[in-house]
């Protein structure tokens, strides 16, 4: 009987030390596996060069994309883009079916009522383009009673709409509104600066720039207004990212020159 006690005991001592090893071996193991990075799902047009567009690969760049990735390497997430049409992206954001969108976004007053931005991190403008052959548009004011293309819910759009007496015409990408004015059937395209530049760049005898800049437009990331530590974090990635100097970097990368002092960031104030 005691032989028999002996045994049980000795077999209870080893089924404890046998828990114990493997309890230390499963925590020894959890604490060896690198800790998984959130993802954040991004919605942008990709299909807006510089800011964001596929190259000759397929892959998804750009000085928005650059940035979104920037800004989630300092903070600890996974920046995964999701390509949508510009304006279904607010929407996308409302909802929360997005964390957060960057697509040229201008800071406006209507858009503010149902979204929030992040601090500014680019300052545009709006422009006209028109066919290189063109002499008879020259000023915003040129543009009255014309067939205007615009993309779907810009700015552009927007601006274009105030033309008295202008037919405006919304198209999804700003590639099928520049067909549009390469066809003759509209005049101009009202849109974003940069963009406008870029595709002269690319087609020089084919469009041109009409008149001066439009507008001055500073862009910013939206998030849902019930996401406020997703906009916090964004905000300190900027933040981040302009003090080690990469924000410059990035900027310089996509555009030639070095952006304005304060970006990203709220323009400084002019006492009269």
């Amino acid at each position: 009987m005691r032989n028999a006690w002996k045994v049980l005991l000795v077999v209870m001592l080893v089924g404890l030390i046998s828990l114990l090893v493997a309890g230390c071996s499963q925590k020894q193991a959890a604490q060896q596996q690198p800790q998984q990075v959130p993802q954040y799902k991004i919605a942008s047009e990709i299909d807006y060069p510089p800011f964001e567009f596929r190259d000759t690969a397929g892959n998804v760049t750009g000085y928005d994309i650059d940035l979104m990735n920037a800004i989630g390497k300092v903070e600890g997430f996974q920046p995964v883009f999701q390509d949508m049409n510009f304006d279904g992206i607010i929407a996308a954001v409302q909802a929360n079916s997005v964390d957060a969108g960057i697509s040229a976004f201008s800071i406006t007053a209507d858009r503010e009522q149902t979204i929030n931005f992040s601090i500014p991190y680019y300052l545009s403008g709006l422009s006209i383009a028109v066919a290189a052959n063109n002499t008879t548009i020259n000023s915003i004011a040129d543009l009255k009673g014309k067939r205007i293309a615009v993309q779907n819910g810009t700015t552009g759009m927007d601006r274009a709409k105030a033309v008295p007496g202008a037919t405006v015409v919304p198209f999804d990408h700003v590639p099928e509104a520049l067909m549009d004015v390469k066809n003759g059937d509209a005049v101009a395209l009202i849109n974003d600066l940069p963009v406008n530049l870029y595709y002269m760049n690319q087609s020089p005898n084919t469009f041109k720039l009409a008149g001066p800049t439009l507008d001055s437009e500073p862009y910013g990331i939206v998030v849902a207004k019930n996401r406020p530590q997703v906009l916090q974090q964004i905000n300190d990635g900027l933040n981040k990212i302009k003090a080690s100097g990469e924000f410059v970097t990035i900027y310089q990368k996509w555009f030639g020159v070095a952006p304005q002092p304060y970006l990203p960031g709220q323009p400084p104030t002019t006492t009269p």
